[in-house]
């Protein structure tokens, strides 16, 4: 197979499971050193460092909370202490708490958008120098459907989602001079323990063209084009991996 991130460092936020965990173990496949974070998964964390490193992948799980600026700013520099530089930034760290908007709680609003949206504020802004410096990087924002198309019972998530948008835009409209790429997938439906025990599930995949949810590695599949050079001419893109359901 070919390695389509051979020598280039990654750090990925909120890796522990999920979507997270699957693009680090298809980074390592793809050749790339893996820096990650967990915040209260510590064991399935510390598992996934083992397991990436046993395979001969150089990899680092650090327990940080991505929505706190001075914690995004310390991870920063221990990769960068670590491993030497920063190519590929995944900001993927994500909660839900859903609710019907006249019954959210203030709270409910605030801690969604303060770990969705500002800990991707706070990890680009702390790559942007050592990325502007090597003149080299890509940027990459979990965003989701919702983010586009909305969605009842999920205004705090819809709305932190459709900010990662306007972010990864405008990010790419500031850095692309010093050729660095921002971009966003957009994932669909996908198959993860978040959706495990949804009521619905087969609602959901009765509206999907290709009839089925998606596998959490097949976001880490598009994360993989986005962070290699296969993907050196677009940025300010929102790539939906959903099986047709928004078109």
């Amino acid at each position: 197979m070919t390695q389509l991130l051979a020598g280039k460092t990654a750090l990925i936020t909120g890796a522990s499971k999920g979507i997270g965990k699957a693009i680090a173990e298809k980074f390592a496949e793809h050749g790339a050193k893996v820096a990650f974070t967990y915040l209260s998964s510590v064991e399935k964390g510390q598992a996934l460092e083992k397991a990436l490193s046993d395979k001969g992948t150089t990899a680092k799980g650090y327990r940080s909370d991505a929505s706190i600026y001075a914690e995004a700013e310390e991870l920063v520099k221990n990769v960068l202490d670590d491993f030497g530089s920063i190519d590929i930034l995944v900001n993927n760290a994500g909660i839900t708490k859903d609710g019907l908007l006249m019954r959210m709680s203030e709270e409910q609003w605030d801690s969604v958008i303060q770990i969705n949206l500002k800990s991707v504020f706070n990890l680009t802004k702390a790559v942007m120098k050592p990325m502007m410096k090597q003149r080299n990087g890509s940027i990459i924002n979990l965003t989701s459907i919702v983010g586009i198309r909305g969605n009842a019972g999920q205004a705090n998530y819809a709305a932190s989602k459709a900010g990662i948008i306007g972010f990864t835009k405008s990010v790419a409209l500031e850095l692309g001079s010093r050729n660095i790429r921002s971009n966003a997938i957009a994932p669909g439906f996908i198959e993860t323990e978040m959706t495990h025990d949804l009521a619905n599930k087969d609602e959901w995949t009765k509206g999907i063209p290709l009839k089925r949810g998606g596998a959490p590695e097949e976001v880490a599949d598009c994360a993989v084009f986005l962070g290699s050079e296969m993907s050196r001419y677009i940025t300010g893109q929102v790539l939906q991996v959903d099986g047709g359901m928004l078109t």
